[in-house]
């Protein structure tokens, strides 16, 4: 076991308690691991918020090399970050080894961006030009699933923008997140980054917090909500990136054999523990039957284990709590469809589940109208695709979808019209870091990654001058 701390006006300290984080795969501990008290979240906003009229005026290169000698240090520690990583999430080694270096390349991303002066006029009557100026202290909430990953959709561009930073990691996974930090600590000013580890007690006092400009969380809708609420007394400007209940729409034209194998994986990877997993999939008549088969084919193929095992394709679930809820699921879908693969649980210890696809099921269900953030898919069959599209657009989420055809252009067609932030087309979870990402109607608020997700982390200024 590694000694953890928190980081908290540039020393890294004890937590006034601790807590136990428990292996998904084993349900053994994998270390004690600080747990912040009020008094020391408060210590680590008034160094936050006393650090950042300094950092605010360092000059936009240097913030810009610190970004990138966090992209190297990343890259540095590329293993021992993943093996962290898959002990407390559970997720598989190789795939635990992608997240952190794709962690590293949105660092890099990240510096390569700028936020110079915009001149909107320059006339004989005005002068009109527009500033991008850091908001203040920032209070980053991660989730279990991504815990690296996401990260890194907030720490470079809230820093690379001037703002200073409160980060409060996920209860189940803060290992990984504070062996990062211990890291990169000394790259930068006391106080521009602290990281305060909890048990789900101070997020409200961090996200009602009058010294607190911007709250950047990822989670479900309902606490996105309770966010939201929670900030509104202050008028803090919020990024929300919540739930999704992602439709696929498989039309009768394609090659079951070919897509298979692409939506198994937009459906179970990271164990369905994706914001933007597919978790419906409408499927045409025509196709129905036979693309089940292939499913049904993959899943049973499919090596279900300990990330740490050598072959393993899918861990556990993260934490009790959603293996609950993912068994709760299943188990009234056996009412409600045809479980055809999976829907049983290893015979071993942690929060195992088998793969699971059910057929013959409809909107209605709990399965279909939840989102199960977990490995179980449902198929539904259609008909008629202006049928399928308004089924696929009745959730009240809308952050990612997918249309699957050979033709591209009809598509095309299809996807202008799902009411989602992101649509694919036969793909699925493409996320880049130069492409703005953000949800639809109770999928969130705001927008990450690209230019976009930046100047979300600024005010922008006006001034304009007559001349």
């Amino acid at each position: 076991m590694t000694e953890y701390k928190l980081l908290i006006n540039g020393k890294l300290v004890a937590g006034d308690n601790t807590m136990t984080i428990v292996n998904p795969a084993t349900e053994q501990p994998v270390a004690e691991c600080p747990r912040g008290s009020l008094a020391q979240l408060n210590e680590a906003i008034a160094a936050a918020k006393a650090a950042f009229p300094s950092w605010a005026a360092t000059e936009f290169e240097h913030r810009r090399s610190i970004i990138n000698k966090m992209g190297d240090i990343i890259e540095e520690n590329t293993d021992a970050l993943a093996r962290t990583l898959t002990q407390e999430q559970g997720k598989p080694l190789p795939d635990a080894l992608t997240e952190v270096k794709a962690m590293a390349a949105f660092f890099r991303y990240f510096a390569t961006l700028n936020l110079s002066m915009k001149v909107i006029e320059d006339s004989a009557e005005r002068k009109i030009e527009a500033f991008r100026k850091p908001l203040g202290v920032v209070g980053a909430i991660v989730p279990w699933n991504y815990p690296l990953l996401l990260l890194a959709f907030k720490m470079p561009p809230a820093l690379i923008a001037g703002n200073t930073l409160v980060v409060k990691p996920s209860p189940t996974t803060p290992l990984s997140t504070l062996q990062f930090t211990a890291l990169v600590a000394d790259l930068l000013p006391p106080g521009v980054l602290n990281v305060v580890a909890d048990l789900n007690d101070l997020g409200e006092a961090l996200t009602s917090h009058p010294d607190i400009a911007k709250i950047s969380f990822t989670g479900s809708s309902a606490t996105g909500r309770r966010v939201m609420a929670s900030a509104s007394n202050t008028l803090k400007r919020v990024t929300l990136e919540l739930g999704g209940n992602d439709a696929g729409i498989v039309l009768g034209d394609v090659n079951p054999k070919e897509v298979a194998p692409k939506i198994f994986h937009a459906a179970f990877q990271n164990s369905g523990q994706v914001c933007l997993a597919l978790k419906r999939l409408y499927v045409h008549e025509s196709v129905y039957d036979e693309l089940c088969d292939e499913l049904v084919s993959i899943a049973e193929q499919t090596i279900v284990g300990d990330g740490l095992e050598q072959g393993t394709v899918l861990g556990p679930l993260q934490n009790k709590m959603q293996y609950e809820r993912v068994r709760e699921l299943i188990e009234d879908a056996r009412k409600t469809g045809n479980i055809i693969a999976g829907g049983t649980t290893p015979d071993r210890p942690g929060y195992f589940v088998s793969p699971t696809i059910v057929r013959d099921i409809a909107d209605g269900t709990r399965l279909v109208d939840e989102e199960q953030f977990g490995p179980v898919l449902p198929i539904i069959k259609f008909t008629d695709e202006d049928d399928a599209l308004e089924r696929a657009n009745s959730s009240d989420m809308g952050l990612g979808g997918s249309i699957w055809s050979a033709d591209v252009d009809h598509a095309y067609s299809l996807a202008k019209r799902m009411e989602s932030g992101t649509v694919w087309i036969n793909k699925h979870i493409d996320i880049l870091p130069y492409v703005p990402f953000g949800g639809a109607k109770a999928s969130g608020i705001g927008q990450e990654l690209g230019e976009d997700g930046l100047a979300e982390f600024t005010q922008l200024q006006v001034i304009s001058t007559a001349v």
